[in-house]
């Protein structure tokens, strides 16, 4: 499970976590595996420190921890190395400072503004990344791959987009960049996630019945605003992209269907060489090119986030095409958030 990285050439970045859950443990998964990250400090009220252990030791998806994992006096152990642990319900109260974390994860879900993530920063945060779409549209959004570029050190928060958005924005780039892209039509087919129901029964809102209904057992339609999301982080998409996403009875790794109309005429095969020549160059470290016969679980763990898959992406004329991805909407997104913050940091040294 080694993960695609940005190697900054520096003294280690020390990161800490806001939010123990799913993304949360992922990113300490991918921090560990890194030369350039140093996992220092987490918090989470509502977890014990030997739940936070066993937790991040056992993983139903992603296997057991390839290293030891224990909990001692009041800290992680994880390798012999002690991380800080907080239980903090406020982040302006959480003690980064004083463990020396400077870039934050806040992978809680409920801090995904400017106005309350930046709380960290009163805790002595250099820099804080929100693990999803942040709420208002003010907070910088990146994909890595796609506008990474556009960070400058005065931005303290900023947003790493959701898993989707991951996927879909640098092979949208791809085709934008190379033929023009004119409109399209985005589904993911996606992974349960932790908000779902195991049983029938009452939908967090109330409002969106469908979700609601049991995801061991149905194909769910839901909303997502991953398509929409394209256009901020490539300005020239904004309007041209929509979608919606299917939730499906599988644990992990989802994919992206792109149908699309682009402006210039080409081929598949011209496609399929656009994305290979990204993969390979600019785009080396986010986005996957394969021929291979692959299904979702061979992306398991996968660190790349667009792994596009040849094969399956399809024309009916030269300028109607449907393209296909697969994504790991757990540990890819998580070493797209790390990737994300190496690149900050090597920004904000050469700053400094």
């Amino acid at each position: 499970m080694a993960a695609a990285a940005v190697s900054t050439g520096a003294a280690k970045i020390r990161v800490g976590i806001n939010g123990f859950g799913r993304i949360g443990r992922l990113v300490a998964r991918a921090a560990m595996l890194s030369e350039d990250v140093e996992l220092v400090a987490v918090n989470d009220p509502f977890m014990a420190i030997d739940h936070m252990a066993y937790m991040l030791k056992y993983d139903s998806v992603h296997g057991q921890f390839p290293g030891e994992v224990t909990a001692a006096d009041g800290k992680l152990m994880i390798n012999g190395k002690a991380i800080a642990v907080f239980a903090e319900k406020d982040p302006a109260a959480i003690g980064w400072g004083a463990s020396g974390a400077d870039y934050i994860c806040e992978s809680t879900g409920a801090f995904v503004t400017a106005e309350k993530a930046g709380a960290h920063l009163a805790g002595g945060a250099k820099k804080v990344v929100i693990s999803a779409p942040a709420k208002d549209k003010t907070t910088p959004m990146f994909v890595m791959g796609v506008n990474q570029d556009k960070y400058d050190s005065s931005m303290n928060v900023v947003s790493n987009a959701s898993c989707t958005t991951n996927c879909l924005a640098p092979l949208a780039k791809i085709v934008d960049d190379s033929f023009g892209m004119e409109e399209g039509l985005m589904t993911t087919v996606h992974a349960v996630t932790a908000n779902q129901l195991s049983v029938d029964g009452a939908p967090k809102g109330g409002k969106d019945w469908r979700a609601g209904r049991a995801a061991g057992a149905n194909i769910i339609p839901a909303s997502t605003g991953a398509a929409k999301a394209v256009g901020r982080v490539i300005p020239s998409l904004n309007g041209k992209l929509t979608g919606m996403a299917f939730r499906v009875p599988v644990p992990d790794v989802s994919v992206v269907d792109l149908t699309l109309r682009t402006v210039k005429e080409t081929s598949i095969e011209e496609i399929r060489a656009a994305v290979k020549a990204a993969a390979e160059g600019p785009m080396a470290g986010t986005v996957k090119y394969t021929e291979d016969e692959i299904v979702s679980m061979d992306c398991r763990s996968e660190p790349h986030t667009c792994v596009f898959d040849a094969t399956a992406s399809i024309g009916l004329n030269s300028r109607f095409f449907k393209l296909v991805a697969f994504y790991d909407n757990e540990f890819g997104y998580a070493s797209a958030l790390l990737n994300l913050i190496k690149y900050m940091a090597a920004v904000d040294a050469k700053s400094a």
